[in-house]
């Protein structure tokens, strides 16, 4: 049986058609906020109760505590604010229990917050402690700068859901995927976060889980993310194709988690972690640098911050790896706990160096990506020559 959700309930908030119909009578009446990217990614994610136990976005008491503590309001361990922030102007025509309308960034009418709350907050407060930097170049700052300075708060409702524009066949949401781990008889699930295109040592860690646990939750993030990531679409054709190769399908589930990134390193891993285990995951890998950025974090400081929760406080376990590489002595994946070989015998590769070497037009050795993987990126970075050498490579490895 998968785990419980974050605070013991699946939360619930896409209105039922009858609500629906009564906001949509409202819809001319009601002041209007726009939500940007994140936002509307966040309205979703607390509808459909993977943000369990938020109904809406945060009051200030769960704020402050979240911001400084890493905890809600009433105790329950929560590490990454969830807010909605607007200008002041903005702000003062909006009255503490009404009903205000929410448009996505195009102008579509989306969903309803129940207005309990607007209150003023530090934004040097929560960057230094929730990002442990207060530079501007750090994407997730430059997010909480930009911002507006009064916080909105209260429950919310989603009009509905609708199917996502990209990936509708791979939008499982939490009462979904627990239904289907609980068809699978899967009893133990361990949920991987990413926003690269998968590689051989995400496949390293990955295999080395499975090995424990009975199903792998291969959760792809592709909600808005800094502007030189790669795409999703790029990114979930390479989970496709290296799934079809070289994974066993029974055991491997394929979904989109539809959050923004917040690149807030340490904070965000156990953000990752409660967000899988309102899916239903009982285990969760964090790797290298998890949800890092530059250089503000440690290498194994998301692995660390784990430890300033009690034994099973957050109610999922980690299973924490070290940084994987390309063993040339023996010509397999593996890390320091397992390999003889000296540092110069070691390739190692992260998302970072992809991302920098697709964008030279550069494509990754085989000895760190598949060469499916690599021809599919070859093709989706306009490098043709590149692709084909990559598709014989496949075709001989096949054969």
């Amino acid at each position: 049986m998968s785990l419980a959700p974050h605070g013991g309930q699946l939360i619930n908030r896409i209105a039922t058609p009858e609500q629906k119909q009564e906001f949509l009578d409202k819809a001319d009446y009601l002041p209007r906020v726009q939500l940007d990217e994140r936002a509307t990614s966040d309205l979703e994610l607390i509808a459909i109760g993977g943000f369990s136990p938020l109904t809406g976005f945060m009051e200030q008491a769960d704020y402050d505590r979240v911001v400084m503590e890493m905890r809600l309001a009433n105790g329950l361990p929560w590490s990454i604010p969830v807010t909605l922030s607007v200008d002041e102007s903005v702000a003062a025509n909006l009255k503490e229990g009404g009903l205000v309308r929410l448009d996505d960034p195009t102008g579509r009418f989306v969903g309803v917050l129940e207005l309990t709350q607007k209150y003023r907050y530090d934004k040097t407060r929560e960057a230094v402690n929730v990002y442990r930097t207060d530079d501007e170049k750090h994407p997730g700052v430059k997010v909480v700068y930009k911002q507006g300075e009064i916080h909105l708060a209260g429950s919310v409702w989603l009009l509905q859901r609708d199917p996502h524009p990209l990936f509708p066949n791979y939008q499982i949401d939490p009462v979904q995927s627990r239904a289907m781990f609980k068809e699978k008889g899967w009893k133990t699930i361990v949920g991987f976060q990413t926003r690269n295109p998968i590689h051989r040592a995400h496949e390293y860690i990955q295999k080395c889980a499975l090995e424990t646990v009975d199903g792998l939750f291969l959760h792809p993030l592709v909600g808005v993310t800094k502007d030189d990531d790669i795409s999703a679409e790029i990114r979930m054709r390479c989970y496709e194709i290296i799934l079809e190769h070289y994974y066993p399908l029974d055991r491997v589930i394929l979904a989109i988690n539809p959050s923004a990134m917040r690149y807030a390193g340490p904070r965000e891993a156990i953000f990752h972690a409660l967000i899988r285990k309102n899916y239903g995951c009982t285990h969760f890998i964090v790797g290298r640098d998890h949800a890092g950025v530059g250089d503000y974090y440690g290498t194994y400081d998301a692995q660390h911050i784990f430890d300033e929760f009690e034994p099973g406080e957050l109610g999922i376990t980690p299973m924490k790896f070290e940084h994987a590489f390309y063993c040339t002595r023996t010509q397999t994946m593996a890390t320091t706990k397992t390999s003889p070989s000296a540092p110069g015998e070691r390739i190692h590769l992260s998302g970072t160096k992809v991302r920098e070497m697709l964008r030279r037009g550069e494509l990754p050795p085989p000895e760190f990506s598949r060469p499916e993987v690599a021809a599919e990126l070859a093709r989706a970075m306009q490098v043709p020559e590149e692709a084909k050498k990559y598709e014989i490579a496949s075709l001989k490895f096949e054969i």
